[in-house]
């Protein structure tokens, strides 16, 4: 039953992943030979452009569907009920994921390490499956908790999106079920239902797959990593939000995720599929996006 699955994704990534708290230790200081290897994915890093999307409503959520229980249009859980057409003003927001070479030039400039299960990610697919500092520079970020996504967004004067903000870039504004359009999923739209026996991730370059793109031209809104947004995940948002610029319930435990990953089965690839996580999570799934809010604009008096 649908409505259970979301309890077992909200905790997906304790299968690939290590809790983080407030408290946890500093990063320990990699190697020599790991700093080299940081130090030229950073210098590699290109800042992906932010694309602009126009305010107007859209149609968010799902209808409830009670008699095709395996179709694609029938709702993953009752978090996605009701369908509400809500309106946004105009904002912008990232047209890929975020690099992990942008990530770690980010934690250069703050004399961070990374955490140690990226270091020992990187570390492990250098030396062991000879993937080039050219080719990390184009990952997605991963291992990267709620806090640090915002961290990141604010010291480049942007937010994380809202999740109405990122359901509309995902589907457009008439409720695409993928970011593409109606069509099943395939490895030409987005990378996802990989399996590595030990948890290696199988990712795309954030700038791949633009036959994938959402209506707005936003790539790898489906697949790859799923994205941390601003709000807290609220199980019956969906029923009291308001109709213009919903921000999210004000509290919670887990913050809302969205997209599926490389890892997914596809029904999470569904723009409107929802899921969540402790916000101190790190996870080889989980990557963002960041957004802004457009500039308003001035009136002259009559």
């Amino acid at each position: 039953m649908r409505q259970y699955v979301v309890l077992a994704f909200v905790f997906l990534s304790v299968l690939c992943s290590v809790p983080v708290s407030a408290a946890a230790p500093a990063a320990p200081k990699p190697s020599l030979e790991l700093a080299r290897h940081l130090t030229a994915i950073a210098a590699l890093a290109q800042s992906a452009p932010m694309v602009t999307i126009p305010a107007g409503s859209f149609l968010l959520g799902s209808k409830r569907v009670d008699d095709d229980p395996y179709g694609q249009w029938t709702q993953f859980d009752d978090t996605e009920l009701p369908q509400n057409r809500v309106w946004l003003d105009t904002y912008e927001i990232d047209h890929d994921e975020l690099s992990l070479g942008e990530y770690l030039a980010f934690l250069q400039l703050r004399k961070e390490h990374p955490a140690d299960e990226l270091q020992k990610l990187i570390w492990h697919v250098i030396t062991i499956h000879s993937v080039s500092d050219q080719a990390l520079t184009r990952w997605p970020a991963l291992y990267v908790t709620w806090h640090e996504a915002k961290s990141f967004c604010a010291s480049k004067g942007k937010r994380l999106p809202t999740e109405a903000e990122w359901e509309k870039a995902a589907r457009g504004s008439n409720g695409n079920l993928f970011p593409w359009g109606d069509t099943a999923p395939d490895n030409q739209h987005a990378m996802f239902g990989q399996h590595h026996m030990h948890e290696i991730p199988i990712l795309a370059p954030v700038d791949s797959q633009s036959s994938g793109q959402s209506p707005y031209g936003l790539r790898h809104m489906a697949g790859n990593v799923a994205e941390w947004v601003q709000d807290w995940f609220g199980f019956d948002y969906y029923a009291y939000m308001p109709e213009r610029n919903p921000p999210g319930p004000t509290s919670g435990r887990y913050k809302s995720l969205r997209g599926g990953s490389w890892k997914s089965n596809p029904i999470m690839l569904r723009t409107a599929t929802r899921s969540g996580s402790p916000p101190d999570q790190r996870s080889a799934t989980v990557g963002f996006r960041c957004a802004k809010s457009a500039p308003a604009v001035a009136h002259e008096p009559k």
